[in-house]
């Protein structure tokens, strides 16, 4: 029962960020907020800077894969353009939307964890308790993401020794 009940949780929050991926594309804001991007008069570097801000932002309000799946055809010119390395900005991208399922408001995997702590530990840990726990961890991921940003090397140097 406790299984079934952590599924449905699971489902339901997932259902709801599908519908309003949905929602984004049929009212055109990914395609709005893509166009503004390309127009900015400014450094490649801070245009993937607002295009992280902009993942990061989306991923706190919907699932991961609706939110790549509906904006990477719309980001991906505009970086590729710039001359990044498409796998370079697949990993940040997915390393950013990964952070934004984790914070607040809608933190969908902070739900997960909330569902099966109940579940195994058989009491009730509070979700502010849970959603402070993770602070740590999205402190790691944006250096991360930084590092990842000012030494590209890092994440291309394997792909570039097999081309």
């Amino acid at each position: 029962m406790e299984t079934l009940r952590t599924s449905c949780m699971v489902m339901v929050l997932i259902a709801g960020a599908v519908i309003f991926g949905k929602f984004l594309a049929v009212t055109r804001i990914p395609f709005e907020i893509a166009g503004w991007v390309s127009e900015l008069q400014l450094s490649p570097f801070l245009v993937m800077a607002v295009v992280i801000g902009i993942y990061f932002i989306g991923g706190c309000f919907m699932d991961a894969l609706a939110f790549v799946t509906l904006t990477v055809p719309i980001f991906f010119p505009v970086i590729m353009e710039l001359g990044y390395d498409p796998i370079w900005f697949g990993i940040i991208i997915v390393m950013v939307t990964e952070m934004g399922v984790i914070t607040p408001p809608v933190g969908i995997n902070v739900y997960v964890v909330y569902g099966v702590a109940k579940n195994v530990l058989e009491q009730e840990i509070p979700l502010e308790k849970i959603f402070k726990g993770i602070f740590p961890f999205l402190i790691a991921v944006i250096l991360g993401v930084i590092i990842l940003m000012i030494f590209p090397i890092i994440i291309l140097f394997l792909p570039n020794l097999m081309y």
